[in-house]
C-alpha cells in the first residue's frame, strides 16, 4: 500500500437531534428506518476488528460541558458493550504534549471527537504532538479508527468551515474556510468549488477505509456536492455586494448500503 495511503479508517458523523416538527413550516420529520445513535453506530464497526478489548479515547475539547459529555459517553457506549473508554482532556497547548496522553493515544483503537465549537477544537490540537500521534496511527494501524460527530467530525479534512453567514443570496466572503487536522483531503464536512461538500443528516454515519472509499450506515441520507466540473462562475471576479452563480454543480445522495470513492467522484459498482 501506498505509504500515503492511510490504512485506518476515519467515521464522520451527523449530530443527532430530534428535530420533530420544523418551526415555522407545517412540514414534519417522520423516520422510515430505526434510528441508530452514533455510540451504535461507531460500536458495530469497532466491533469488527479482531481486538479481545477495545479501548476508546474520547476527546471533548470542542464542548462546553466537558464533564458533562464524559458521564454520557461512558454510560453510552457501556450500553453498547465497551467498557474501556476514557477522556484526554485538552484544556491548553501543554495538554496536548503531555506524554501520557501521547502514550494512550499509541494504546488505543478508536479516538472519538465530541461535537461543541469547531474552531475551539482546532486551536486546541492543530499542530499539537497529539494529533501528529493520531495521524500517525491512523496511516500505520488498519484497525484504528478516527471518528466525530458534528463539530467533531467538521475537523477531520484538511479543509474545515469555521463560520459564515447565508441569506437570500451567497455572496464572496461569506463562508470561512480554514486548515482542519488534514486526515482527509479534497473534501469539506458540513464552498471551496475544488473540494467535495459531505452534509450528513443526524443518525448517519460515512465511513471512510483507505482515505477514498466512503459507505454509507445509519437511518439518514448522506448529500454530495461536487463543485469539480463546474461550467461557469464568477467567484473568482465578484466584489462583496454581487452574490455568487455557480453553473453545473452536482448533487448525489447516498443512503446506507451504497459506497462512494470520493477521489474519483463515483459510486462504487
Amino acid at each position: 500500500m501506498d505509504s500515503m495511503t492511510p490504512n485506518g479508517r476515519l467515521i464522520i458523523i451527523g449530530g443527532h437531534e430530534d428535530k420533530g416538527e420544523v418551526a415555522g413550516t407545517n412540514l414534519t420529520v417522520h423516520k422510515k428506518k430505526q434510528s441508530q445513535s452514533h455510540f451504535e453506530i461507531l460500536g458495530k464497526l469497532i466491533l469488527k476488528t479482531p481486538r479481545e478489548h477495545h479501548i476508546i479515547e474520547i476527546i471533548a475539547s470542542a464542548s462546553s460541558i466537558p464533564e458533562k459529555m464524559e458521564e454520557l459517553y461512558i454510560n453510552s457506549y457501556k450500553q453498547v458493550g465497551f467498557t474501556h473508554v476514557g477522556f484526554i482532556k485538552v484544556e491548553n497547548e501543554e495538554d496536548a504534549r503531555k506524554p501520557d496522553s501521547i502514550k494512550r493515544i499509541k494504546g488505543s483503537h478508536a479516538v472519538f471527537f465530541t461535537g461543541g465549537d469547531q474552531n475551539k477544537l482546532i486551536s486546541l490540537i492543530a499542530n499539537t504532538e497529539l494529533l501528529k500521534a493520531i495521524k500517525s496511527k491512523y496511516y500505520s494501524d488498519k484497525n484504528f479508527i478516527v471518528g466525530g460527530t458534528s463539530a467533531g467530525a467538521m475537523v477531520i479534512p484538511e479543509i474545515i468551515i469555521t463560520g459564515g453567514l447565508i441569506v437570500a443570496a451567497l455572496y464572496n466572503g461569506d463562508i470561512k474556510i480554514a486548515r482542519g487536522f488534514d486526515l482527509i483531503k479534497g473534501v469539506i464536512v458540513d464552498t471551496h468549488p475544488s473540494c467535495l461538500g459531505i452534509g450528513l443528516e443526524e443518525d448517519t454515519a460515512l465511513i471512510i477505509s483507505k482515505g477514498n472509499q466512503a459507505e454509507c450506515i445509519g437511518s439518514g441520507m448522506v448529500i454530495l456536492i461536487d463543485g469539480s466540473k463546474i461550467s461557469a462562475t464568477n467567484i473568482d471576479t465578484v466584489n462583496d455586494s454581487t452574490p455568487i452563480v455557480v453553473g453545473n454543480l452536482k448533487v448525489s445522495i447516498i443512503a446506507e448500503g451504497s459506497c462512494y470513492l470520493l477521489n474519483e467522484r463515483k459510486f462504487l459498482d
